[in-house]
């Protein structure tokens, strides 16, 4: 019990010197408050001619003579300045209790967490992630806990299901993949992803829906267009970081195969079961949504995947200043591969095949490294897999170095217990992506460093 107090008591104490640390932006502005409070008294003083102010320090003078007279200035200076205190410390525990009713969380403490993480994620680098269907959902997932500064660039070329039907009946860009990373991004994901994911079951037009898709429809109804409705649903439901279409263009994936067959539409590709050679989109050269562009100009950090090779990757480098704002760009780029292959669209594909086909989509390398799957899935899933068509994504190490590009090998896998299936985790994912832009933005800086005095100290130990 005692140890559980204590424990208590310096989880307290720890929150408590928080409100004193520098970042949060709380101190300047009570400081600032008490600056005001003086300058409303100095000024009521210099109006009324100091008489007031005369008349009140005579009294505090005489308080302060007949005190000392009967308790010692050595006793009686530090019991003011101890009572000042305690009643600073009384104020602002109000001032804190009445913040902390109106946001309504269970403590106090909770409080500055809030403002704490608040202050932390705002300050995160910006990141730019790249992709579609369930595997960029997955790693905005991880990246919402380093930075709120994430800009999802998402593919518009989904035609089937909910987001094909609304497509083709409504006539506005697909919503699934939108509405998949606008719930991993919120603050009450779990919450928002069962009610995004609900799907109706009965009622004519309705059944087979999602209500995400028909939020989103609704909302671009409203506001006039997908761009915008995101932008508006983003703010309605607290999401970390914003997600964006590729293009605002109605596309249409085109996928020929090695026997002369050309594919159309992004669901059929897969269920075509032949080896993909070439991969488009008509119309051909779609525009980019203009804040696209801009989030990769600016961006710090921008990863590609993980997700489906052709129908979720790709798409988004079929847009030409898409592909060329990230070949321009110098902030680290990296490619997450997936850890299985694709029945359909990669069977039998290694880590380096995956790269040469990002490099030929894209005419020219745009990222620098790759993160790959460290250690093999269990017995019982690869055999679930295998019965599927699916194998893991074999490290070709010597081809993938040859394409110029690192390895970044790591652990970045979980595995359902229960029915097999194997997904990359959120949280390992994360932590490696962002070790590694670190890692690579120091070696960045040194470089740059190293060039800039070998101008002017040309010695043999700083040339490059």
């Amino acid at each position: 019990m005692n140890k559980s107090r204590r424990h208590s008591q310096r989880r307290r104490l720890n929150h408590f010197y928080k409100w004193l640390f520098p970042g949060i932006s709380v101190k300047r502005w009570l400081f600032t408050s008490f600056v005001g409070v003086l300058m409303i008294a100095l000024g009521l003083a210099i109006w009324s001619k100091l008489t007031p102010v005369y008349r009140f320090f005579n009294f505090i003078l005489s308080i302060l003579d007949k005190l000392t007279s009967v308790f010692p200035s050595h006793i009686s200076g530090p019991l003011v300045v101890l009572v000042g205190v305690l009643l600073l410390i009384l104020g602002q525990a109000r001032t804190v209790g009445s913040i902390t009713e109106v946001l309504k969380p269970d403590k106090d403490e909770y409080l500055i967490d809030v403002l704490w993480e608040y202050r932390r994620l705002n300050r995160g680098i910006k990141i730019v992630a790249i992709g579609g269907g369930t595997g960029l959902s997955t790693l905005l997932r991880g990246l919402k806990h380093y930075s709120s500064n994430i800009t999802a660039i998402v593919t518009v070329a989904d035609d089937g299901g909910s987001s094909g039907r609304l497509r083709r009946e409504m006539g506005i860009l697909p919503p699934g993949d939108i509405r998949n990373c606008m719930a991993a991004l919120a603050d009450e994901e779990k919450l928002l992803t069962e009610l995004f994911q609900y799907r109706f079951t009965a009622g004519e037009g309705l059944s087979g829906h999602s209500f995400g898709n028909l939020f989103l429809t609704a909302m671009t109804e409203i506001v006039g267009d997908l761009e915008s409705a995101i932008a508006q649903s983003s703010k309605v439901l607290a999401i970390r970081g914003r997600v964006l279409p590729a293009t605002l263009k109605d596309v249409t994936l085109w996928a020929k195969m090695e026997d002369g067959r050309v594919i159309h539409g992004e669901s059929n590709i897969p269920e075509a079961r032949g080896k993909i050679v070439e991969i488009g989109c008509n119309p051909p050269n779609p525009p980019a949504t203009p804040a696209v562009i801009k989030a990769i100009q600016e961006a710090d950090y921008i990863i590609l995947g993980p997700g489906s090779l052709y129908t979720s990757i790709i798409p988004n480098l079929l847009v030409p200043e898409i592909r060329e704002a990230i070949a321009r760009s110098q902030a680290p780029r990296i490619y997450v591969c997936n850890i299985m292959t694709q029945p359909g669209e990669t069977d039998g594909y290694t880590v380096s095949d995956h790269i040469r086909a990002i490099d030929k989509a894209c005419g020219t390398k745009i990222f620098d490294a790759v993160v790959v799957q460290g250690r093999p899935p269990s017995p019982s899933a690869l055999k679930k897999y295998a019965d599927g068509g699916s194998h893991p994504v074999y490290l070709d190490r010597e081809e993938v170095l040859k394409l110029g590009r690192r390895i970044i090998k790591a652990h970045v896998m979980s595995e359902d217990p229960i029915t097999g299936y194997i997904r990359h985790d959120p949280h390992l994912l994360a932590k490696v992506l962002l070790r590694w832009y670190h890692h690579s933005a120091k070696a960045h800086f040194f470089l740059h460093f190293r060039h800039f005095f070998s101008r002017f100290f040309p010695f043999r130990g700083l040339q490059t």
